[in-house]
């Protein structure tokens, strides 16, 4: 593995972005971890995102891309921490933009905020989790019913390396039915292969018990090759 996905597991960890319990996820299965970007709450955490997702696109997609987009809501700050990073360590000043949740029906209107993607644009879209892979649907319908674009790719923080709607992992099933590569930063095989019983800041974040009710899960719902 990567010094810098390592790095990324880390840091999840330390944001308490990661956690361990009972959660139900938007697909409403109850799972025993939980990716949570929301907790992500100072400008040095943002910044040290947007670094990871910007090693990210330059390792799987480097000089083909023109625009990155991020859905609303946490899309937003993801999207311009990336775009910031992109430019600062990697000299990529690229375009970015979000979306609106609501059409604007004054000003300049329209459900677009920042860069106006035009015909022939390479664009990498930024996602914190994909579970069922709804949101990145909902931002290929919206981004080509702006422009005649290309997609780059989708880069998410985590594979959950789970079914999507049918036998297939959600990832699968965007790439397939999409036509779009997916990469994610890290895969569940990873963060677990990494903290089982390793400390970080102080705390074991993955013990034997919580190993154990993570493979329970991810044998009834994981898939295992993407």
């Amino acid at each position: 593995m990567e010094s810098y996905k390592r790095e990324f597991i880390e840091f999840m960890a330390a944001c308490d972005v990661l956690l361990f319990g009972d959660f139900v996820t938007k697909s409403g299965r109850r799972t025993p971890y939980f990716i949570d970007t929301g907790r992500y709450r100072t400008g040095r955490q943002l910044s040290q995102l947007g670094h990871f997702y910007a090693r990210a696109i330059m390792d799987h997609v480097g000089e083909a891309v023109d625009v990155i987009y991020g859905p609303a809501y946490k899309g937003i700050p993801l999207v311009v921490a990336t775009a910031i990073a992109l430019s600062e360590e990697h000299g990529r000043s690229l375009a970015f933009c979000f979306n609106r949740k609501e059409v604007k029906d004054h000003g300049e209107g329209g459900r677009l905020v920042g860069h106006e993607p035009r015909d022939g644009e390479r664009v990498v879209i930024v996602e914190d989790v994909t579970t069922a892979g709804t949101s990145a649907r909902e931002s290929v319908a919206l981004l080509r019913a702006s422009a005649d674009v290309r997609f780059a790719g989708l880069v998410v923080a985590v594979d959950r390396m789970e079914r999507g709607k049918g036998d297939r992992s959600a990832i699968m099933e965007i790439r397939e039915d999409l036509g779009i590569p997916v990469f994610p930063i890290v895969t569940m095989d990873e963060i677990v292969t990494h903290l089982h019983n390793r400390s970080v800041a102080g705390r074991v974040v993955i013990d034997d018990e919580i190993r154990a009710r993570i493979d329970a899960y991810r044998l009834q719902h994981g898939v295992r090759v993407e």
